[in-house]
């Protein structure tokens, strides 16, 4: 079998290795047809964007004419001499800012220059040639060695495309990886300075440039057009609400069958679809994270990770969300943990000033496009004229599911001051059947946060999602999963472990009122066992623990939890005559 040599994004590397390669060639074709001469394309990390543009890059470069056997085997070198005829034709100019996020601008810029300069070097054959005057001569060496103003660093890119046309008598191909990297890093620190330095650069090179065949630019974010692509007339934006190359980045689920297959993965594929599948490019349904996948196949008997979701420190989302008003947020939260959809209005362009600002909104927005949230059209806004904007959002997978779940788990830590050890420990508790002491550990931390839940409109919710952070810190044994259809009915939690041999956990919640003040001690202690024990008896006649049983889990535990008011019951208590 092929190696998957993780990490790698260089295109011709991969091919010359025989490395294990997912196809994505007619990606070269819809660049073509474009009827766009500039495309910018953004995705979520890790979802192929550098390993495209590289393959884009030696498809086209008339430098590397040897690049065209890369190509031969490949589902491009079928399509036709109208496309084969572009290959190994134009001057590319490919330019990297995936590394251009230090903590000050003054770095930033450093790392900027540094990378032109590379660029400019690759390109030392025309300073031997006579179609530069000798001033053009002078600003090309400036470059090289860095020493050229910011200004002759803006005008980079435009200049070498014109160098480029001349000499070669041929447009040139423009490819700008991770565009908004320096963006996103400085929003807070140097914003006015990077959004300025990036706006020269990029208009100057793609707005009107006659220099050009095509100019693609990826990034994460598709930042607004008055700070970026300001007047750009030959812009075309294909975000992932779009429908153009929809399945050009990510694997779509006929590719992933064809990996597990490849590769003889035991896991069946329903599990590994619930923990990494669920994204919505345009129309294309059931695109998985090609880093996660990829990971989870070289390390299958390390059973599920969140592989994409800890591959960067997710610190933008999580300042975010926890930046203010985090009852609305965590509302929000609630519904989304429990598998339910929000319905959000997504802004096309952000702006990243606003991010700081008051507006709440705009959090739905950033966590859709950077690959946390999955927006499903709503049917009836398709009969409409005038586009409204408004989307469906879920949690796509099982992987991000236990990311939010654990930010809310750290939530309730940092703000609430809880004992991350006590947390620990309740959990564990639970998943050892130890259930006087898990009752008494979740009691403690009830008490804890009485008054952040005081403020709970809707406390079976609220308890819910309480519980799916608590337990998240189970995920790399378990997998979680919430109001899901099993046996006769929904359950509320249910804890599958990877390993067959540990226990399997239905969790059933319920809310019933406090005690009343006219009600007997001994009346109000009745009233709490029925409920334990009404709870019980709905795992046990709708048959909840079934997907367990399905999954060939032998010890289940059955837990009804009733919250009085704010405390936790999960066994019955001894009434005492």
């Amino acid at each position: 079998m092929k190696d998957l040599n993780l990490g790698y994004s260089d295109f011709k590397d991969i091919i010359k290795n025989d490395s294990y390669f997912v196809d994505k060639s007619l990606f070269i074709k819809e660049v073509i047809k474009s009827q766009n001469a500039v495309l910018l394309l953004p995705r979520p990390r890790r979802f192929g964007k550098t390993l495209n543009l590289s393959m884009l890059r030696y498809f086209f470069d008339k430098n590397e004419p040897e690049n065209e056997k890369l190509f031969t085997g490949l589902e491009i070198w079928k399509t036709g001499d109208d496309i084969i005829e572009h290959c190994g034709k134009y001057p590319v100019i490919y330019l990297t800012f995936k590394d251009a996020k230090k903590k000050t601008w003054e770095r930033t810029l450093k790392h900027i220059k540094s990378e032109i300069a590379k660029l400019y070097k690759q390109f030392t054959y025309l300073l031997d040639s006579s179609i530069l005057h000798d001033f053009e001569k002078n600003k090309f060496i400036r470059i090289i060695d860095e020493t050229g103003d910011e200004f002759e660093f803006e005008v980079s890119l435009k200049q070498l495309s014109e160098y480029l046309h001349r000499y070669h008598n041929e447009k040139v191909i423009i490819l700008i990886d991770e565009y908004d990297a320096p963006i996103q890093a400085g929003y807070k620190k140097y914003y006015d300075e990077v959004i300025d330095f990036m706006r020269g650069l990029l208009s100057g090179a793609l707005k009107d440039n006659s220099d050009i065949y095509k100019g693609v630019a990826t990034g994460i974010l598709r930042v607004a057009k008055e700070n970026i692509f300001s007047g750009l007339n030959n812009l075309g934006v294909y975000t992932i609400l779009n429908y153009g190359f929809a399945d050009k980045f990510g694997f779509t689920e006929n590719e992933v069958k064809q990996i597990i297959k490849d590769f003889k993965v035991e896991t069946p594929y329903s599990e590994i679809k619930e923990w990494y599948d669920g994204y919505r490019f345009g129309k294309s349904e059931n695109i998985y994270n090609p880093w996660s996948i990829l990971n989870y196949v070289s390390k299958e008997d390390e059973g599920f990770q969140t592989y994409w979701a800890n591959s960067s420190s997710n610190e933008l989302i999580r300042e975010r969300i926890f930046e203010r008003d985090f009852d609305y947020i965590k509302a929000n939260f609630e519904k989304l943990l429990q598998g339910k959809t929000i319905r959000k209005k997504i802004e096309e362009d952000i702006v990243f000033p606003d991010l700081s600002k008051k507006t709440k909104e705009l959090l739905w927005s950033l966590l859709l496009y950077t690959g946390y949230l999955k927006a499903t059209p709503i049917p009836e806004q398709a009969t409409t004229l005038v586009k409204l904007d408004y989307y469906d959002l879920s949690i796509p997978n099982g992987e991000i599911k236990k990311l939010f779940s654990e930010i809310i788990a750290d939530w309730l830590s940092e703000n609430l001051q809880i004992s991350s050890s006590l947390l620990y420990n309740t959990a564990k508790n639970l998943v050892n059947n130890n259930l006087q002491e898990f009752e008494r550990n979740l009691q403690l931390l009830m008490g804890d946060t009485f008054s952040y839940f005081d403020k709970t409109p809707e406390p079976e919710n609220a308890f819910h999602s309480y519980m799916l952070g608590l337990l998240a810190i189970l995920g790399d044994d378990y997998m979680i999963r919430s109001n899901r259809e099993s046996g006769e009915g929904r359950y509320d939690i249910l804890l599958r472990p990877f390993d067959i041999s540990k226990n399997g956990i239905v969790i059933e919640i319920k809310t019933i009122d406090s005690r009343k003040k006219s009600e007997e001690k001994k009346d109000f202690e009745i009233r709490i066992n029925n409920a334990i024990a009404n709870a019980g008896m709905q795992i046990e006649t709708k048959e909840y623990d079934k997907e367990l049983k399905d999954n060939k889990i032998e010890n289940i535990i059955k837990l009804p939890i009733v919250f009085v008011g704010k405390k936790p019951y999960v066994r019955s208590i001894e009434i005492k005559s």
